[in-house]
């Protein structure tokens, strides 16, 4: 199974991508529809648990449920709504 960190670190390392034409969505509760959007760009370290963005906020792998780079889907899970998650 490909995770989201696999397909981070292939942006990162892999010649030819980068990192920062990607655009990471995750559950971020609080927002509009519980959900964010970041840049790649702004990703600064890709830890083992969570990936560090240049405000010094960590975001953990499990809450990420879509990446798109370069205009196309690379990776997708399902995201729960809010009430299906009990809350």
């Amino acid at each position: 199974m490909v995770t989201p960190r696999d397909v981070l670190n292939r942006l990162k390392w892999k010649e030819g991508e980068s990192i920062g034409e990607a655009t990471v969505f995750y559950v971020h509760r609080g927002a509009p529809g519980d959900s964010k959007a970041i840049s790649g760009a702004d990703i600064v370290d890709l830890g083992g648990f969570c990936f560090e963005l240049n405000t010094g906020t960590c975001i953990p792998y499990h809450r990420v449920y879509k990446i798109t780079y370069r205009g196309r889907t690379v990776f997708e899970r399902y995201k729960k709504r809010a009430d299906e998650r009990g809350i």
